[in-house]
């Protein structure tokens, strides 16, 4: 039952349905006596009051999960109210705003009530800076003056110095994520801390339709680039065009001769650039990685447009840098709350995709005493593969997420309704793994005497990248992974990298198998929730060398599932 209109600031309409009570008097309501009318009156609001304190009290009691604690949260709408009636618990720890219409996107500020407490809490000086961006976006943004001069500029001949000293101080990054939906949120999230940390208006590209299955994040302001951006094709654009990052640096940064046209320009190619394009691909070039270094980072902040195209998780070469340092250590005193921490305040489902969420977890995952997520991603073809089943079936076993089952029935079965209950959500392009995973546990009983039950919301047999469609139900299952108690995740995946990052959730790892062997052993605890970057740089920017940037520092190690990727970790204490 809604309880909309019926408790929170103020009572604003009677509630659809009422006390006995008071439906009786007002059923004789034409046929009392004039000398009773006080008394039944009083009796009437009596009763209304009544059940109205009573209301959200037996709602909360018939409605809650059996092992959910009695909490302030447990009776939301007489929890604490932020200045404009948004429950404190739901922003966050102050990651959020109030202030947003809550209607418009209903995951803002009701996915609080389908997490645990919060795995990390932000940093009073994150919540700091998150609103000093908000206040550059609407500033800046879309529909501003300044993004109107910007941009005219940069459609225009205009050869200045570009140090933004012109117009409103506004330099953009303007984000062009590619590949599937995974990489994308891994880019969304890594551009948008890179903008924080350079002063930046953040805009994403639209060629994969972000607005159709993410909200805004930005208080007004729009974090999407409008269609009449002066700079065409972005998704083709590559580290060979003469605006590239990549281009600058062979020609100038390392002695590396210019090209002939360029070198008889009189004018500085440097000063010629209306943007500066920079290719982060996972498979850029040395050149390219560059980026990640101080001395060129001072070379970008004169470029008011800088365009990125990136197709991953780059943040651990941001704390590689020497000069941001300091401002990450104050922004992520755990260095392994980023992602978690930037998904949570930036990524928002909207309507359509939330329900698609809740609908699945209330009616297969709610009641669970306890929920184990388990995704699946094969590099190796669309097929289905017995080595890829015997490997989940032993990290599952091995690591004690999922009971054993025994080959005789029990003679005595626990009483009805009584067993401990587990959920399994599986995801994945096919639905062989599921029906088997399923098949074991409903054919024979486990030797815990546990019930545990198996689901797949869906199972696309191949990736359809950009489809909208299809990247609605990819989000609602990474939310989904994300709502679970243990998560496995498939090796080398960025849909498990988020679906793991989204939960706050350390996950066990699969490796990726080799010959078609499920490997030994199946799998590993994670270090840590953070995604793994897979094209890291491996150049010390300090000693200007060549270096394993692995142990440069000891929050930034290489992955366990890439030995020469690089991913955020806690260091333990001395």
């Amino acid at each position: 039952m809604s309880l909309e209109g019926v408790v929170g600031a103020g009572i604003t309409k009677r509630p659809p349905q009422q006390c006995p009570d008071a439906r009786r008097a007002e059923a004789h309501e034409g046929t009392v006596e004039p000398d009773a009318g006080p008394w039944i009156a009083r009796k009437k609001v009596t009763a209304l009051a009544v059940c109205l304190v009573a209301l959200p009290v037996l709602m909360t009691t018939v409605s809650r999960r059996r092992d959910a604690p009695w909490t302030a949260a447990s009776f939301w709408p007489l929890a604490p109210t932020s200045t404009q009636g948004t429950p404190q618990y739901s922003l966050l720890g102050g990651l959020l705003v109030p202030g947003f219409d809550e209607g418009s996107c209903l995951s803002r500020y009701h996915s609080a009530f389908y997490r645990k407490a919060m795995a990390r809490s932000p940093s009073p000086h994150l919540v700091k800076r998150l609103r000093e961006h908000e206040a550059l976006q609407r500033r800046c943004g879309p529909g501003t003056e300044a993004y109107r001069a910007a941009a005219a500029r940069l459609g225009s001949s205009w050869h200045g110095d570009g140090d933004g000293s012109d117009g409103a101080a506004c330099r953009y990054l303007v984000l062009v994520p590619y590949r599937g939906l995974g990489n994308n949120i891994l880019a969304m999230a890594s551009a948008f801390l890179y903008a924080v940390l350079t002063g930046r208006a953040l805009l994403l590209d639209r060629t994969t339709s972000p607005g159709d299955i993410f909200c805004e994040p930005f208080p007004g302001a729009s974090w999407l680039l409008p269609r009449s951006f002066p700079v065409r094709d972005l998704q083709n654009l590559t580290g060979e065009v003469p605006e590239s990052y990549r281009y600058l640096v062979q020609g100038d940064g390392d002695g590396a001769p210019a090209p002939a046209a360029a070198a008889s320009s009189a004018v500085p190619r440097r000063r010629r650039r209306q943007y500066v394009f920079v290719d982060l691909d996972h498979s850029c070039t040395y050149h390219d990685k560059l980026f990640f270094c101080d001395d060129e980072q001072r070379f970008l902040r004169r470029a008011p447009w800088l365009l990125m195209r990136t197709d991953g998780y780059f943040v651990p070469a941001l704390f590689l840098n020497p000069a941001y340092q300091e401002e990450l250590d104050a922004l992520f005193p755990r260095k392994d709350a980023v992602f978690y921490l930037l998904a949570h305040y930036l990524l928002h489902p909207t309507n359509k995709v939330w329900g698609l969420i809740t609908r699945f977890h209330d009616a297969y995952l709610r009641n669970a005493d306890e929920r184990l997520g388990i995704q699946i991603r094969v590099f190796d073809g669309d097929a289905p593969f017995q080595h890829i089943l015997d490997q989940i079936l032993a990290c599952t076993s091995q690591e004690r997420l999922l009971p054993d089952v025994v080959m005789q029935e029990p003679r005595h079965p626990p009483a009805a309704g009584g067993a401990r209950s587990k959920a399994v959500l599986m995801t994945g392009l096919s639905s062989w793994y599921y029906e088997n995973v399923r098949w074991k546990y409903w054919q024979s009983a486990t030797a815990t005497g546990e019930a545990v039950s198996v689901h797949q919301p869906s199972h696309e047999e191949h990736q359809l990248s950009g489809y909208t469609t299809h990247d609605m139900k990819a989000l609602a299952e990474m939310y989904l992974l994300g709502m679970t108690d243990k998560i496995v995740t498939s090796g080398w995946s960025t849909f498990g990298y988020v679906g793991s990052g989204l939960g706050g959730l350390t996950p066990w790892v699969m490796f990726r198998p080799e010959n078609h062997t499920a490997p030994t052993p199946p799998c590993r605890r994670a270090r840590s929730m953070e995604p793994c970057m897979h094209g890291p740089p491996f150049y010390d920017c300090r000693a200007k060398q060549g270096a394993d940037t692995g142990k440069l520092v000891p929050h930034v190690q290489h992955c366990e599932d890439m030995s020469w990727g690089l991913k955020l970790v806690h260091p333990d204490p001395e």
